[in-house]
């Protein structure tokens, strides 16, 4: 008999009594029954964990964490965004920021209760998505007034996350690709996909100045030893390219071209 099969027969129970991979929660010593989520819960939970995984400010993210932070509290956000060990076994600190998914068949009473237990112990932010009805995310702090954000509009988290989340990223798979796609290139050190490009532009443009110089010097018949190659070849300021290739069309040798 298994140790989550046993949880059904009695309590309070501790968390050490429960196994990883079990579909258990402790509250205050009680036992509860956490179902496997259905088709559309479980691809919202996918994109919106890798876009708040990816932001450039988070150093770890989990989905299923269990954290204790007592012998008999366990609890297991759908996200949790901080303070998830690479390391088995539970986690005794509370995430900075969970994300709960809500589908059709949520336990509303568990779910607040959930809820208080995180804020309780430390989770500053608590996203929780509605995927029935209007699609929208309740967003819960501690001594604060629940608050509704409708898509369209953004979620942030100060001291968390670094970017803002767009309401629709944590379940909709194009936004969340997006999203994600801007965190990965921030965390390469470009702002955006269109820096990117700019970088690409820029470097084509240092390129080509480069094998004109070359090649205009080499048309009129002037010799370009190495040095002067090796100089060329490894700037990359346009400005100065673009005044060497100016002074090659007429230089009396590769030295008078960089010169100036």
């Amino acid at each position: 008999m298994s140790r989550a099969t046993k949880l059904s027969e009695g309590g309070p129970f501790r968390a050490d009594q429960i196994a990883p991979g079990s579909h258990y929660e402790l509250s205050e010593g009680h036992a509860i029954l956490c179902a496997p989520t259905g088709g559309r819960g479980s691809r919202s939970n996918l994109v919106g964990a890798s876009v708040l995984e990816t932001d450039p400010a988070v150093e770890s993210a989990g989905v299923d964490t269990g954290f204790s932070p007592s012998p008999k509290t366990l609890r297991a956000p759908d996200v949790a965004v901080g303070n998830v060990p690479d390391a088995p076994g539970w986690t005794h600190v509370a995430p900075p920021l969970a994300v709960e998914y809500a589908d059709t068949g949520q336990d509303e009473e568990e779910l607040q209760a959930r809820i208080r237990d995180l804020l309780a112990h430390g989770t500053r932010y608590i996203w929780v998505v509605r995927l029935v009805g209007v699609r929208r995310v309740e967003v819960y702090e501690a001594g604060a007034t629940v608050r509704t954000a409708l898509p369209g509009t953004d979620l942030v988290a100060p001291g968390i996350l670094q970017n803002p989340v767009r309401v629709e990223a944590l379940y909709d798979r194009e936004a969340a690709h997006d999203a994600t796609l801007t965190n990965l290139l921030q965390r390469r050190g470009f702002a955006s996909l269109e820096a990117v490009r700019a970088e690409g532009e820029i470097e084509g443009e240092i390129r080509r100045l480069r094998r004109s110089i070359l090649d205009v010097l080499a048309v009129r018949g002037v010799a370009v030893p190495e040095h002067v190659r090796a100089r060329v070849m490894g700037t990359d300021d346009i400005a100065e390219l673009e005044r060497w290739f100016t002074r090659a069309v007429t230089a009396a040798s590769a030295d008078d071209a960089l010169s100036g």
